[in-house]
């Protein structure tokens, strides 16, 4: 992992973690990394010290504290922000996908899979509702089923 200091356009400084120094260009390129203080995604390295240990001291090496800048904001907030708003745009896609390609059956859900699953009726994308019990009974009876993604605009 590389911690690596970061000021946005406006000159708020911030640090955020990466996997690598690839990950960090990609993320950047794809305008992941976000200022947790304004929004912007005009992020670029600020300058910083490098931390070096010798052999000798590694086992007993403290991190240097963080400037008082750097305190404001969490170390990974810009980035869980920026992953949460994919992850939050790729559930909704995958949830768009199923309700623009497949049946909502509603409350028949459980009926019409186990159906499908005995072959008594053809074969076809459907969705609908199901109780916590019956998607159980459904999976222990080896119907495949999932819920649907369910996002927190959906419950406003």
């Amino acid at each position: 992992m590389i911690r690596y200091s970061l000021r946005c356009d406006h000159g708020h400084a911030f640090e955020s973690w990466f996997q690598s120094s690839s990950t960090y260009d990609s993320q950047i390129k794809r305008k992941l990394v976000t200022c947790p203080a304004c929004g912007s995604v005009k992020v670029e390295k600020a300058i910083m010290a490098p931390q070096i240990v010798s052999k000798k001291g590694r086992e007993s090496a403290v991190p240097a504290p963080a400037a008082p800048a750097e305190v404001a904001a969490p170390a990974s907030t810009p980035l869980m922000m920026a992953q949460e708003r994919e992850l939050r745009a790729k559930l909704k896609e995958l949830r768009d996908h199923i309700v623009q390609n497949a049946d909502n059956v509603g409350e028949r859900f459980p009926n019409e899979a186990r159906k499908m699953h005995y072959g008594d009726i053809e074969h076809r994308p459907i969705y609908g509702e199901a109780s916590p019990d019956e998607a159980r009974s459904l999976i222990e009876e080896g119907v495949e089923v999932s819920p649907l993604p369910v996002l927190p605009e959906d419950r406003n």
